[in-house]
């Protein structure tokens, strides 16, 4: 029998441990998913309408219950209770507009039948199954609940892990999802480290929604792919901003400090570095040390927090940070605000000087430090901004609105800001996600929605008829009707289409086998001659029609 490890509750503003419960061991992650599959027949069954509606009282727990999340996000990661709150009205938001279109969404539609004239082709969407949610700590609710939900809406049911560096909200979520009868079946959540992640992926779900490091995104696809399971990952970023000459500098300074320090630069999509032109570069630092050094940083646990960035989350992190800063500033790099390091507490930091060598500039730092560095021009920043291995975000800041997106289509990035920062998730009908080292996959949106089925090829009707055209190509001796329906049907151009009408008049029909194709029309059922001779009459009617005004032409 396994030995039960404990997760234990800290919270990272105050030093303050406050719970604990158990890790789910290994071995117990096949039998939660082994249960989560023989439950989706049921689940899956729901109409989406049904769904919406059971998914609608998680809806108003949630935020019925909005004051005990967001204490239990602040507790578990130091943000403020503000902060926290963001995270439950994103998750709100998502839900609400995924319930008012999912419906759509999801319909069954048809598509277009090609040479089978007579079958109906349509497409369907179907759930994968069970969708293994494997968590972040940085954002431990919104980053968490609203693909959980996104799966359940779309008819799968759900194992989740949440991040153990945050296992006080994960453990919330689980009793919510636990208060709502309709839904605690389809829903199963195993709390641990790695182990049980890997766990995980060896009890082989049907689809991972992964949201972490760049570095456990590969250990996950590595094992994944293994097993052929479908993987969608949100990863690390070391998103550029470029602010160019006609910006508004002031602006592009006050969102840029925004971006980098915001949940103490614990976000994927934050302002990692920052290319300035010259002739704005001194104005725009002394704006950003202006603007930063307005930030007022510590933790509370009251509603109306003073503080805008608290603690760092995660241990680990606070040594990935100071690692850069010392390899930054022994390559030359000058820290001209900030820097010092007390337990969890990080300065906001400015860093001018800083070189396309550094770690600063190369790996994510996920942490409050902003380099801004000087740029010749705009093909510089693009330069700079591409020389990267990750493409997850980036900000453009110009007065011109077709200016910069000009230049931000010279990015390597999946998302793009125009005079903003950080504010895509924000904004649930946008799919975001990454390129490269970022991720693969979208998240939010109909594409991030749409991840979570699969779709199902219909081709439908009678036994083939022998005057559909492709029941005729399918025996030898019809290359010339092969030729005839490339040509009409197909053809690039008004010309080509006619071409074979006027052919078939000059040759009179020699070449079309026309006592064969009689015999078998012969052989036809009368109600189905008639439709054939009816469609077949419309079809070179058109097409001699077209001839007729193509040589008018």
């Amino acid at each position: 029998m396994e030995p039960v490890q404990e997760l234990t509750f800290t919270n990272p503003g105050t030093g303050e441990a406050f719970g604990a419960m158990p890790m789910t061991p290994p071995s117990a992650v096949q039998a939660a998913l082994n249960e989560l599959r023989a439950n989706h027949r049921w689940w899956s069954r729901t109409s989406v309408e049904d769904r919406v509606r059971i998914l609608n009282r998680f809806h108003a727990l949630m935020i019925d219950e909005c004051d005990l999340i967001t204490e239990t996000i602040s507790r578990d990661t130091g943000k403020s209770r503000l902060d926290a709150l963001q995270e439950v009205i994103l998750t709100a938001d998502l839900l609400t507009q995924y319930s008012k279109h999912a419906p759509e969404w999801l319909q069954t539609h048809s598509v277009p039948r090609g040479l089978y004239l007579t079958k109906k082709c349509f497409v369907e969407y179907r759930p994968h199954g069970v969708v293994a949610v494997i968590g972040p700590w940085n954002l431990p609710f919104t980053l968490v609940v609203r693909p959980v939900l996104a799966a359940l809406l779309a008819g799968n049911t759900v194992i989740l892990k949440p991040s153990e560096v945050s296992a006080a909200t994960g453990q919330l979520i689980e009793k919510l999802f636990q208060r709502v009868p309709e839904l605690a079946p389809y829903v199963r959540v195993v709390h641990g480290d790695g182990a049980v992640g890997a766990a995980l992926v060896e009890a082989g779900p049907d689809y991972i929604f992964l949201t972490g490091s760049t570095a456990t995104g590969k250990k996950v696809s590595r094992a994944a792919a293994e097993r052929l399971i479908p993987v969608a990952c949100e990863l690390g970023g070391k998103d550029p901003t470029i602010v160019l000459e006609d910006a508004d500098v002031s602006a592009a300074a006050r969102w840029s400090v925004w971006g980098a320090f915001f949940n103490a630069g614990q976000a994927c999509v934050g302002v990692e570095r920052v290319y300035v032109l010259e002739p704005v570069y001194d104005e725009f630092v002394s704006e950003a040390i202006r603007y930063t050094r307005e930030l007022k940083q510590g933790f509370t646990l009251e509603t109306n927090s003073p503080y805008h960035l608290g603690p760092m989350t995660f241990p680990r992190q606070v040594d990935i940070v100071r690692e850069h800063l010392n390899d930054a500033v022994a390559r030359g790099a000058r820290i001209i605000l900030g820097g010092r390091i007390n337990g969890l507490y990080i300065e906001p930091t400015i860093v001018l000087d800083a070189t396309p060598d550094m770690a600063l500039m190369r790996d994510e730092t996920f942490g409050p430090v902003l380099p801004i560095v000087k740029v010749r021009d705009e093909q510089e920043a693009i330069q700079l901004a591409n020389d990267s291995r990750f493409g997850f975000g980036a900000s453009v800041w110009s007065r011109d609105h077709a200016h910069a997106r000009r230049v931000a289509r010279e990015l390597h990035c999946a998302d793009i800001l125009i005079n903003d920062a950080l504010c895509q998730f924000a904004v649930p009908m946008l799919p975001v996600g990454g390129l490269g080292d970022s991720g693969s996959g979208r998240f939010q949106g109909q594409e991030g929605f749409m991840q979570f089925v699969r779709s199902h090829a219909y081709l439908e009707g009678g036994a083939p008829l022998p005057f559909d055209p492709a029941t005729i190509l399918r025996e030898p001796g019809h290359y010339e009707f092969g030729k005839l329906i490339l040509k009409t049907m197909f053809g690039a151009n008004w010309g080509q289409r006619a071409e074979p009408v006027q052919a078939l008049a000059a040759r009179g029909l020699k070449n079309l086998r026309v006592a064969q194709l009689a015999k078998t029309f012969e052989q036809t059922p009368p109600e189905k001659r008639r439709l054939l001779a009816g469609a077949a009459l419309s079809i070179l009617g058109a097409a001699a029609a077209a001839a007729f005004f193509l040589r008018r032409k």
